[in-house]
């Protein structure tokens, strides 16, 4: 039983106030036969039956927390690992993290069944930022699933390309593609409005 699960069973008491983005653009894809979810940065969505959730990652990370019993599985899309004061945001990792698996178990998953795919972290930034922003979003991720006792079942992490990905939370399943250099730029370009954005309202 991962920590989250712990004190929700003790306490009864959700997580205190703080900005939570549940994704609402959707449409009918006619390749995969169903409705996709997109997830956009500081959003997330969990789901159950025919439908995937997508996202376009460059330095951002994308977890997909899952029950393979009741299969009902949600993902988020983060920025940054963490923000300075514990601002509760889903722009951050560590509130990113526990807004999704508490709203997957919301759902009815199983805490002691939970399983985490991730994805993204990849270098994009490379020469127009000082930091490693991929490089500290993987490594939160990893330390943060290992805390809660969640293992992690896949991965595609780092590099210094961009990713599109898909989950169907009704197998688990994952289809990625890593994005060309041209592809990536829009990307790049996406990612660096958004930090501007956050640095400008923290």
């Amino acid at each position: 039983m991962t920590r989250i699960v712990q004190r929700a069973v003790r306490r009864g008491q959700p997580l205190p106030p703080g900005e939570e983005f549940l994704a609402t653009k959707r449409f009918r894809d006619h390749q995969f036969k169903c409705d996709v979810i997109k997830i956009m940065p500081g959003e997330f969505y969990v789901a159950s039956g025919n439908v995937a959730l997508a996202t376009v990652l460059g330095s951002c990370v994308s977890a997909c927390i899952w029950d393979p019993i009741t299969r009902i599985g949600g993902m988020n899309h983060f920025m940054l690992a963490g923000s300075r004061g514990g601002l509760a945001s889903m722009r951050y990792g560590d509130y990113a993290m526990e807004t999704l698996i508490r709203h997957v178990l919301a759902a009815g998953a199983l805490g002691n069944s939970l399983e985490a795919k991730i994805f993204g972290g990849g270098r994009v930034l490379k020469g127009m930022t000082s930091t490693d922003v991929g490089g500290d979003n993987i490594r939160f991720v990893i330390d943060y699933l290992r805390e809660q006792g969640i293992p992690i079942t896949a991965r595609d992490l780092g590099d210094t390309c961009a990713r599109k990905l898909y989950f169907f939370p009704d197998s688990g399943r994952v289809k990625l593609r890593r994005m060309h250099s041209e592809e990536s730029l829009d990307v790049v370009r996406e990612e660096l409005n958004y930090r501007q954005r956050i640095v400008r309202e923290a």
